[in-house]
């Protein structure tokens, strides 16, 4: 029996998570049905809205969201998780990896990172998702000019001590699961030291979701191929807080006719343009690539 074919026989948890910075889209649309259907013949399929970036997040785009998504005939679970109900569960993971001392405050704008950051090496170092690599610099400061500088107010993010963490673990291979292709190593120490909680908002996206797929039992996490290195980032927060190890589905991602990943940030055509243009849920799904 393949990996695929084992895994298949569990009745999947699965969630789709929408942020709820703009209106839906296709890529949205293909995404929640791509869960949906990995939940279906006896598995849960579960919404939850990231709605922690407070300055980007707006109500009026959930309650459009949650109106478009009933509208294409995708249905979940009753209980709509909000990460901004959660915050005090998020402090709780980051006091606990505080008192293991691996996480440390970062005073660095992106301004200081990108300069640090072209000092530190002979040319400019990314991470696997394209940000620039993080040099470490607020990892050196002394504990004492750390604790001035946070009484004096400076703004500060807090960081993952990554190859600490690393080494806590005793530096295992990690891997993760992936439905169709079994084991796959991954490495976070190629990532530099991530940001688990901002200046702005009060936990990432890398705390919050890996959290919250443990605390609502997500067998199953499904998400675009642009997410797939940053899985081992999620990996290391799940060994160092033992929380129980998902597995994986990537979808592709869908195109414009350019060859762009959609977004709303290039003003990709949304579903509600679509309703008010007169198209029906079924040619929304077709356009998506869902076929029911």
């Amino acid at each position: 029996m393949t990996v695929s074919a084992f895994y298949k026989q569990n009745h999947w948890v699965t969630r789709f998570a929408p942020s709820p910075t703009g209106p839906l889209h296709l890529g949205h649309i293909a995404a929640a049905f791509f869960a949906r259907r990995h939940a279906d013949h006896g598995g849960r399929f579960l919404l939850r809205i990231e709605d922690i970036d407070t300055a980007r997040c707006r109500e009026v785009f959930i309650q459009d969201a949650l109106d478009d998504l009933t509208w294409t005939g995708l249905r979940w679970e009753k209980a709509v998780l909000r990460q901004s109900a959660r915050l005090p569960l998020y402090r709780a993971t980051l006091d606990a990896l505080r008192r293991q001392g691996l996480v440390y405050p970062c005073f660095c704008t992106r301004t200081d990172v990108a300069r640090e950051a072209a000092a530190a090496f002979s040319a400019p170092h990314h991470t696997p998702d394209g940000s620039l690599l993080y040099p470490g610099t607020c990892r050196r400061l002394a504990d004492a000019e750390r604790a001035e500088r946070i009484a004096a107010g400076d703004p500060y993010a807090l960081r993952l001590d990554v190859r600490k963490a690393l080494d806590r673990l005793g530096n295992p291979p990690l891997t993760y699961q992936d439905l169709d292709h079994g084991a796959v190593a991954c490495f976070p120490d190629l990532f530099g030291d991530v940001v688990l909680a901002r200046k702005d908002t009060p936990a990432s996206y890398h705390l919050c979701v890996t959290h919250d797929d443990a605390a609502q039992g997500v067998s199953l996490v499904t998400r675009g191929e642009e997410l797939r290195d940053v899985t081992a980032i999620h990996r290391l927060l799940q060994e160092l807080m033992k929380w129980p190890e998902p597995v994986y589905a990537f979808h592709p991602l869908l195109m414009d006719p350019d060859g762009k990943k959609l977004s709303k940030r290039d003003g990709a055509l949304s579903i509600r343009t679509m309703r008010e243009a007169g198209l029906s849920p079924a040619e929304v799904r077709r356009a998506a690539g869902i076929i029911l």
